[in-house]
């Protein structure tokens, strides 16, 4: 096999209707479906180069070397494209993000879909995106909403005989074009969190509440998915924050507690709905970390912008519209 190397990029996604929780961990099947919207501004680029001359497999994200863990976690994934694609080299992975990693922006949604694209390419795979959305999961369970574009349903599923969810992968349910929405982050804090999704995975089940937030997400995920073809946004807005803060009640009660909030998260969610009291068109939601996701449609995001950099702890703002799948750079 000659040397080959590919270069993918994939944007994070937003979910707007939380995945929390597997029903089983090691292949990263959900607890329930969830929703979502790919960010056109946020980006995660990443090579990969199978090599003849690497006995193991050397993974770099944003210009620094990886912690055992994360390189671990690459390599786990890597083997699975090497079973797929019958080749034994090691792997160069080069990887960088245009924002912070680790703090609620599905760093790892991005990482893993690009990784996934890239190193397919690299290996000489030619995969559907349902296959490459399915092998993302594997990853990282959000990563298989960033391979399509758009907004995106990830489908829990049911089993098959074989014990694979083959049918668990995320599609686009409508183009990126379908709706100007606009999503500004209130960064509040760009420190990694303390714990990761995939630790909080594996705690939602102790959380008293988890039954029932899962129970009650399938209504949930039909009313957003009727807002968005609709273009329906108060309905959306009440949705996406009763998704959210249910998720976090989750959080705030699994063993151990997670408590991703700050002074800061709580004073833009009051905000949020203050403004949205008053006639702004805008609504909140928040993943696994302590920053807010204000969506709002296009013509609302400047006022929205103005008045959030006025919140005392905001450190920075982030705003993009709904991003496309991701792709092969040429």
């Amino acid at each position: 096999m000659p040397e080959q190397r590919a270069t993918a990029i994939a944007h994070p996604n937003i979910a707007l209707i939380k995945y929390w929780g597997n029903r089983d961990h090691a292949l990263r099947l959900p607890a329930n479906s969830s929703l979502s919207m790919n960010l056109a501004a946020l980006a995660t680029t990443t090579t990969v180069e199978f090599r003849s001359d690497l006995d193991a497999d050397s993974v770099t994200i944003d210009d620094a070397e990886a912690t055992a863990s994360a390189r671990e976690r690459v390599s786990t994934h890597l083997d699975r494209v090497r079973a797929l694609a019958s080749i034994q080299r090691k792997a160069s992975v080069i990887s960088r993000n245009n924002f912070p990693a680790g703090t609620g922006l599905a760093s790892s949604a991005s990482a893993f879909a690009a990784l996934t694209v890239a190193a397919c390419a690299a290996a000489g795979l030619q995969l559907s995106t349902d296959a490459l959305s399915r092998l993302a999961r594997r990853g990282s369970g959000s990563a298989c909403r960033s391979v399509p574009g758009g907004f995106v349903l990830w489908d829990a599923c049911g089993a098959d005989a074989g014990g694979e969810d083959n049918c668990s992968f995320g599609r686009t349910i409508a183009p990126p074009d379908h709706w100007d929405l606009r999503n500004v982050v209130a960064i509040v804090e760009s420190a990694h969190k303390a714990a990761g999704s995939t630790e909080g995975h594996a705690i939602a089940e102790t959380s008293p509440f988890q039954a029932v937030r899962v129970a009650s997400t399938p209504e949930r995920l039909e009313r957003c998915r009727a807002a968005i073809l609709a273009r329906d946004f108060p309905a959306l807005a009440d949705v996406i924050e009763q998704d959210a803060l249910a998720m976090h009640a989750v959080m705030m009660t699994g063993t151990p507690s997670l408590l991703y909030w700050r002074p800061a998260t709580l004073a833009v969610m009051q905000a949020v709905r203050a403004w949205r009291a008053e006639g702004l068109a805008v609504a909140f939601t928040i993943d696994a970390g302590p920053n807010v996701h204000c969506i709002c449609p296009a013509e609302s995001s400047t006022q929205v912008k103005h008045l959030i950099r006025a919140i005392p702890g905001v450190e920075r703002i982030f705003t993009s519209g709904v991003g496309g799948g991701s792709y092969l750079l040429a």
